[in-house]
């Protein structure tokens, strides 16, 4: 079975990609053009995805301004996908439950999905690289051991990167599942919340967690920082009352990704200046369509102008402009 230290597959991975290819491969942005995507879940009063909404019913906000939807699809669209399972020592009671629930996550998705494995204890592993082969997804499962604590904020942290780095699918999913609060970590929840922003990649969280949840030694429970992940990025977090309930959960999940919407639009702020980028997406449902949930990331990065000076002096023509004799320098 192939078991990597996730870190030192990242280390290099990251190497690489910087060396042949400097831009976020997230975000294919040119300087001047860029189109923002947004993967949009809409559940009605019972959970279950809703279809047939068109391009009026929905509006989007940029920092509170109205932006001009240039992009509607809904489309099952195949994903890559990072199943992080927690191998810590107290999940071995539920190791058996959570492997088939998680297999059947993978194949009520869409055959053409390529699925990564991870586990994380004292420290985070790559189980099983991008495979749509549901017999090596099975045995990797199958070989996570039980042991150590619980590093989840390393585990997503590095498997976001390695989604980053080795995957060109559009959509990029993360399915945790952990019954504990980080203990063991090197990385802090913001960092692993900065990261996730700067990414396109949508997590969904269930935690095995019990009902009263102290704080972890970050200060955070388990609880609301499952929740938090999940809400960043435009996913969901579920907290079963039993193991046995997270194979229901996982299809719920797979149906939730099989039928989302895409919406895009070029922001109507053009600055090239790195900062927060709040978005709201709002329902103008028909009034047969009741109590709908919409879901979806909460805002994103600006990319910055990466030019030189005299590049960007140059604009579209491309030629610098001479300094005058008179300027000041």
């Amino acid at each position: 079975m192939l078991r990597c230290t996730l870190a030192l597959i990242l280390l290099a991975a990251g190497t690489l990609s910087s060396a042949q290819n400097p831009t976020n491969r997230d975000y294919q942005l040119t300087v001047d053009v860029q189109l923002v995507e947004l993967p949009i879940s809409v559940l009605d009063n019972h959970g279950l995805p809703v279809r047939g909404l068109r391009r009026e019913h929905f509006t989007v906000f940029e920092d509170k301004l109205e932006q001009n939807i240039s992009l509607f699809k809904q489309e099952d669209v195949p994903l890559s996908i990072g199943l992080v399972i927690d191998g810590s020592g107290s999940m071995m009671d539920k190791r058996d439950k959570v492997s088939t629930a998680a297999m059947t996550f993978v194949r009520e998705s869409n055959p053409e999905d390529e699925t990564a494995v991870f586990s994380f204890g004292d420290e985070a592993f790559l189980e099983q690289d991008f495979t749509s082969n549901t017999r090596k997804l099975s045995h990797a499962l199958e070989g996570i051991a039980s042991n150590g604590k619980t590093a989840l904020y390393d585990a997503v942290f590095l498997a976001t990167k390695h989604l980053r780095y080795n995957s060109d699918r559009d959509k990029k999913v993360l399915i945790v599942i952990s019954d504990g609060e980080d203990n063991q970590s090197q990385y802090k929840l913001k960092q692993v919340l900065n990261t996730m922003r700067e990414s396109n990649v949508i997590l969904y969280a269930v935690g095995l967690l019990k009902p009263f949840s102290p704080p972890s030694i970050y200060g955070v429970s388990g609880k609301d920082a499952l929740k938090k992940l999940a809400e960043a990025t435009g996913g969901a977090s579920f907290f079963p009352q039993n193991v046995s309930e997270v194979e229901e959960i996982c299809r719920r999940i797979a149906r939730d990704l099989r039928n989302q919407y895409t919406i895009g639009y070029r922001p109507s702020n053009e600055k090239l200046d790195g900062s927060w980028r709040k978005i709201q997406v709002r329902l103008n449902a028909p009034k047969s369509m009741s109590k709908l949930k919409v879901r979806t990331r909460q805002g994103y990065y600006a990319p910055r102008d990466t030019r030189s000076p005299s590049q960007q002096v140059a604009g579209e023509s491309g030629q610098a402009q001479p300094l005058s004799k008179n300027t000041t320098r």
